[in-house]
């Protein structure tokens, strides 16, 4: 598994964010779930996705990805985290947290928050294990119901999880 940062009109990078605004679309019923302004090349500031081994302009395969949007005063807000059903529960999406988080740290940032939803379990699940906690909710999600919102310290260690798992087999120890 590698990480690589991409640019925002990088082809993986809109394939990986169509596929999680489809999936968002069904779990919500709705097209356009995003409260505020969508995130984009203007205002996301890094955007890494993940590659397994196969076939891509890598050397691999497109299994996931995430961005980083700057919110000021040193804290910035995960975008578009998604990885590939097959690849859920292998690792990829701790990966791709911890190199946004980082990136993050590399700039001086304090903390990163997020937004999640009431119809996404898994993510509150994943996000609560990796040391996020639940805050008010912020900017364009306050005042919505559907909407959790999460911080993280950027100063304090990260939560452990088992190491990365290829879904196609066993766990994997070389895969980093």
């Amino acid at each position: 598994m590698r990480i690589e940062q991409v640019a925002w009109e990088h082809p993986d990078a809109v394939a990986l964010r169509a596929r999680q605004r489809a999936e968002i679309a069904e779990r919500y019923g709705t097209p356009d779930s995003e409260p505020g302004t969508a995130p984009s090349a203007v205002d996301i500031r890094v955007f890494s996705v993940a590659y397994a081994d196969g076939d891509g302009e890598y050397g691999a395969r497109a299994v996931g990805c995430g961005g980083v949007r700057d919110l000021g005063d040193g804290v910035g807000e995960i975008k578009r985290m998604y990885v590939d059903p097959p690849w859920r529960g292998s690792g990829t999406a701790l990966l791709l947290l911890r190199a946004l988080e980082d990136w993050a740290r590399e700039q001086g940032w304090r903390s990163l928050r997020l937004e999640t939803g009431d119809r996404q379990p898994d993510a509150v699940r994943f996000y609560t294990r990796s040391g996020y906690e639940r805050i008010p909710n912020f900017g364009a999600y306050a005042g919505l119901e559907r909407s959790w919102c999460f911080e993280r310290s950027l100063h304090d260690p990260p939560a452990r999880h088992a190491p990365p798992r290829d879904p196609r087999g066993s766990r994997r120890r070389d895969a980093v």
